[in-house]
């Protein structure tokens, strides 16, 4: 958890500052991906809103059940780490499919299709010793 603390911090505080400021409309248009006002984007950006929080919800919890010394972080974290990969799979295959390679969107999800994989060994691992 040492190492990974920083990395749920970042992402699940990060998912819920991004949906805040999504439903508040403050993304600046010029910082926004391609069509971010169709609305077929629109829903299709807003479906990965439960998922996100299912992420923050697991992650913030793990910290907490470990800070309280109860293992169940260790499962929590596992389903965090595994639903941050899938989030970040499913945005990078959708942008691929488009053909559209903006590197502020792609970098964030790369970030969160990635970094979960030099997590989730060591969590398996421990959990199985």
């Amino acid at each position: 958890m040492k190492y990974l603390k920083p990395f749920f911090l970042i992402t699940d505080i990060g998912f819920i500052l991004y949906w805040l400021v999504t439903a508040l409309h403050l993304i600046p248009e010029s910082w926004a991906f391609k069509d971010y006002t169709n609305p077929i984007l629109v829903a299709w950006n807003w479906s990965f809103f439960p998922l996100d929080m299912c992420i923050s919800a697991t992650g913030l919890s793990s910290i907490y059940l470990y800070t309280k010394k109860n293992q169940l972080w260790k499962k929590l974290s596992l389903i965090s780490l595994v639903l941050t990969f899938c989030s970040g799979l499913q945005a990078v295959a959708f942008w691929a499919l488009r053909l559209d390679f903006d590197i502020s969107w792609w970098s964030v999800n790369l970030y969160l299709l990635i970094y979960p994989l030099f997590f989730i060994g060591k969590v398996v691992k421990d959990k199985l010793e």
